[in-house]
């Protein structure tokens, strides 16, 4: 069996990391921070990255997330101040799967990058960037329903990243805004699409505290000479490589439900939550030890990915959740097998 991604889907994440670094550079996402347009989602819309999980005869490339897991973990790098997970991993597989005429309005705007969609899931549920999106899919008594946010009252919520602003959004379910889709595997994506991006976020902090090393001098020698630094960004990396395979293999498991039982796809999806987590948490919690206190200053763009890094370690369920999730999950294992 070969565990590798295809040629072409590597293209594809070469191409998105090229878009991205010319495209979103950290002054784009500062001005995210300052409530500012940004013309990155037009740019990822032409490339048909918004599109991705939508089907062909909407216009979309009919992609799964196995295609996806790669690309969101370049968005991740970039700190992308765009909802591609709501959007491209949630909301359109969901009216894909049971929208109805809800899907026939609304996939093809969503796949041209032409309207915007984001998602709240969960218990108390913040949803992101509502403050640009035309559909929210939100569920009620565990059903799913696609609404417009026109229909709903938004209150902004305090945020450490600035960059994903936060909301809470009051709407009333009604008939026709249901959404015939498994709020489970909605959540399941949610939390895999985090995890992707937390991969390629660990990985920016990592080279740019690599590159602060080479050039910050202590003692009349680089910093990145000190076996301490060494050790410490080491430790930070050996967390990243033991993480991205487990979340590659949660994207194969959302991606080949026919292979994988809802519950071990759960299972598979808080794994990876939990690594990538810890993993960007802990490249976090390196370079800004390494880098000292100008990580934190607002002038320095460390920040901006830490921030972020934290942001998404708590969306769709925190390390907690999800390891709790795995032990439910061998619980109930070893209780069907008393």
């Amino acid at each position: 069996m070969n565990f590798a991604f295809t040629e072409d889907q590597m293209a594809f994440r070469d191409a998105v990391r090229t878009l991205l670094e010319k495209e979103c550079p950290p002054e784009v996402v500062r001005a995210r921070w300052e409530g500012k347009p940004t013309e990155v989602w037009a740019s990822l819309s032409d490339m048909g990255v918004v599109g991705m999980t939508a089907p062909e005869d909407a216009g979309g490339l009919g992609m799964d997330e196995l295609d996806l897991v790669l690309v969101l973990e370049e968005c991740g790098r970039a700190a992308l101040p765009e909802p591609i997970v709501e959007h491209a991993a949630v909301v359109i597989p969901a009216l894909r799967e049971g929208g109805g005429k809800t899907a026939q309005r609304w996939l093809p705007m969503l796949a041209a990058g032409e309207a915007v969609a984001t998602a709240g899931l969960g218990e108390a549920p913040l949803v992101p960037d509502a403050d640009r999106a035309a559909l929210l899919l939100d569920d009620h008594d565990g059903c799913l329903h696609a609404v417009e946010m026109s229909a709903c009252e938004l209150t902004p919520l305090d945020s450490i990243d600035r960059g994903r602003p936060l909301f809470a959004a009051a709407w009333y379910a009604e008939k026709d805004t249901k959404v015939e889709a498994d709020f489970e595997l909605a959540f399941d994506r949610a939390a895999l699409g985090a995890s992707a991006q937390l991969l390629g976020l660990a990985d920016r902090m990592i080279s740019m505290t690599v590159e602060h090393s080479k050039e910050r001098e202590q003692f009349g020698r680089a910093i990145g000479s000190f076996q301490a630094v060494q050790h410490r960004l080491a430790d930070a990396l050996l967390r990243l490589e033991f993480a991205r395979p487990v979340v590659y293999r949660a994207a194969y498991a959302v991606a080949r439900p026919g292979e994988c039982a809802p519950a071990d796809r759960s299972l598979r999806v808080s794994m990876a939550k939990a690594y990538a987590g810890d993993a960007a948490t802990d490249a976090a919690r390196a370079a800004l030890q390494i880098h000292g206190a100008i990580g934190y200053s607002w002038e320095f763009d460390l920040h901006l990915f830490m921030k972020r890094a934290w942001s998404l370690a708590a969306a769709y369920g925190d390390g907690s959740f999800h390891r709790r999730r795995v032990g439910d999950w061998l619980q109930q294992r070893e209780d069907s097998d008393a």
